[in-house]
């Protein structure tokens, strides 16, 4: 599938609309997400890997919040052991759609991947079926705060032994000039990959109220109140990481 250019801020907006999963943004979202989340193919690429090493035989695993199944594809690429499937869930219509084109594309070029399904759903009101693996990347900054718990453990309580929770986020730091200093960074990323200063601050007006960051020790601590014993730190480029949380 042809990928596009992300330029939906690139023109001013007299009332900058909260940002959502729509249409317009499936379009352009790999382009938008690359030039946007330093280290973005690492952490896609090792997810896979990651997901190979926790992965039980005959088992699910779930794509929480997919998008467009960069994630999901990795994981059919790394996985080998026998009997898993991929369910990849999320709630934009414009997301799943575009997910289950580009899960086609990828069938026409590989053989023996494994099975995935895209579901459209509310995964806060999805009913978790035990599984080996979860791969919830960029997506629990999006949901409510009160409500990030609750998902926690439903993932915990249906995690098998051995399996484990793949978490990827956007972080803020309790540190003032630490927090100005990586976010100072973060922007000179967007810069770098040709993002103007109006798209970025009409982006920041579209995003700032419905995508809500933690830091890291928020993050261990509710990981931990769920029921997750071991969480580790695998990657961190910016303000951005990758944990692997264990029961």
């Amino acid at each position: 599938m042809t990928q596009r250019r992300d330029t939906l801020f690139d023109t001013p907006i007299a009332q900058v609309p909260d940002f959502t999963f729509n249409e317009d943004v499936a379009r352009v979202f790999p382009d938008m997400i690359k030039r946007s989340v330093p280290g973005y193919p690492t952490i896609v690429e090792n997810s896979g890997v990651l997901a190979a090493q926790f992965a039980r035989p005959h088992s699910l695993i779930y794509d929480l919040g997919c998008s467009l199944g960069a994630v999901t594809q990795a994981m059919r690429r790394h996985v080998t052991q026998p009997g898993c499937r991929i369910l990849a869930v999320d709630n934009s219509p414009a997301m799943v759609g575009r997910c289950r084109e580009y899960l086609k594309a990828q069938d026409a070029m590989h053989q023996e991947l494994l099975p995935a399904e895209v579901a459209e759903a509310d995964i806060l009101q999805l009913e978790l079926e035990p599984c080996s693996v979860v791969a919830l990347n960029f997506t629990l900054q999006f949901i409510p705060p009160g409500r990030r718990l609750e998902l926690l453990g439903n993932i915990q309580r249906q995690l098998l032994p051995g399996g484990a929770l793949l978490l990827s986020e956007k972080l803020r730091f309790d540190d003032p000039e630490e927090h100005q200093l990586l976010n100072d960074l973060h922007l000179a990323f967007k810069r770098a990959n040709g993002y103007s200063e109006l798209e970025i601050a009409q982006k920041r007006r579209a995003i700032e109220k419905v995508m809500l960051p933690d830091t890291l020790g928020e993050h261990r601590q509710r990981l931990q109140e769920a029921g997750f014993n071991r969480i580790h730190l695998w990657f961190q480029c910016i303000n951005f990481v990758s944990m692997i949380a264990l029961p």
